[in-house]
């Protein structure tokens, strides 16, 4: 953002912020106060083992692409429904369940969100939920740990690839997480979060279908294994890169977060991001419920069940006077 952009940007910031205190409990609302260190930046350091992982990952996820043609039906089925529940284990849970207490999930639920979470191996549930708290609080700047304007590479996968700003690490470290450390569950999956990756992640896309249906191992580990995870790994970063960069701003055009319709179908919902960063404990991440919203349909289902409860909402009037007031006039209802 321009000069001019970051302070209209922090002015509208404090006429909500009393809003946003009312109806978020969590720290995940743009903090005015910091500001960034004038000077040179800190060296950017390597993580070599991080870079060499992905290189074998994605090579691995390649070569899994070529395997697709030879895989049974019941097994590229198997392999789109565990990207969906890999996904939900992200969508639901580590986003809007506990980064930003958007609903409130009972014990099965929590449970299962957590083996989805394992499976989609993005760090565990309290890392990513306390990172992601970060991120909202202090986005676009050098204490966001994906900050976008560092360009698309290192939004999407090279902050990964790199040791932390000091500032994320020291806005970490100060962040109020007593909700995550009081949740057992939460707690449990971080202490066999290792475990729990390799079972869920690796071993098991690769066994059942070989012991099921009698799938070759080759083609199980790399395609509902590597493949599967691989690509719904970048469906959650196109969430911080292409969903920061490209697309309108109906609700707030002074933030860098866009709605973008492709990073929505591919991370199940995330992609209606200028919405979710101006009202990020709205649990649908989005003001049309479920239309490209598949982790929406799943809380509400959740709801009806019993599952779940108490998600929260924006109000239709909240929202029009919101785009009236800083949306960049391309709003299309529905």
């Amino acid at each position: 953002m321009t000069e001019t952009e970051t302070m209209t940007h922090h002015a509208d910031k404090q006429q909500n912020g009393g809003a946003m205190a009312e109806t978020s409990t969590v720290e995940d609302v743009f903090d005015d106060s910091y500001k960034m260190k004038e000077g040179p930046k800190p060296p950017r350091m390597l993580v070599w083992r991080n870079i060499i992982l992905m290189c074998l990952l994605h090579l691995g996820a390649l070569y899994g692409l070529t395997l697709v043609p030879s895989a049974s039906v019941p097994t590229l089925a198997f392999t789109a429904l565990l990207y969906i529940i890999s996904a939900l284990g992200v969508t639901a849970g580590a986003h809007r369940l506990w980064s930003h207490r958007s609903y409130k999930a009972s014990f099965p639920l929590r449970v299962f969100l957590a083996f989805a979470n394992s499976m989609a191996f993005q760090n565990d549930i309290y890392e990513w939920a306390r990172d992601h708290r970060v991120h909202h609080k202090y986005s676009e700047t050098d204490a966001d740990p994906h900050n976008a304007t560092r360009g698309f590479f290192f939004a999407h996968v090279g902050w990964l690839m790199v040791r932390k700003h000091p500032d994320v690490v020291e806005k970490g470290k100060k962040l109020e997480l007593s909700d995550l450390t009081a949740d057992k569950v939460v707690m449990f999956q971080r202490r066999y979060y290792k475990l729990s990756v390799i079972l869920l992640c690796f071993l098991m896309p690769t066994l059942v279908p070989w012991y099921f249906w009698g799938e070759s191992l080759t083609v199980a580990y790399f395609v509902p294994g590597l493949l599967r995870y691989t690509v719904m790994l970048n469906a959650t970063w196109l969430v911080n890169s292409a969903a920061h960069l490209w697309g309108n701003r109906p609700y707030d055009k002074t933030i860098n977060p866009r709605e973008n319709p492709l990073v929505a179908f591919s991370a199940i919902g995330e992609g209606f991001h200028n919405y979710h960063h101006t009202f990020p404990f709205d649990y649908a991440t989005s003001e049309f419920g479920i239309k490209l919203n598949l982790t929406t349909l799943f809380i509400d289902t959740m709801c009806f069940l019993g599952l779940a409860k108490d998600p929260k909402r924006v109000s239709k009037e909240v929202i029009t006077a919101r785009i009236q007031r800083t949306g960049d006039k391309s709003y299309k209802s529905g």
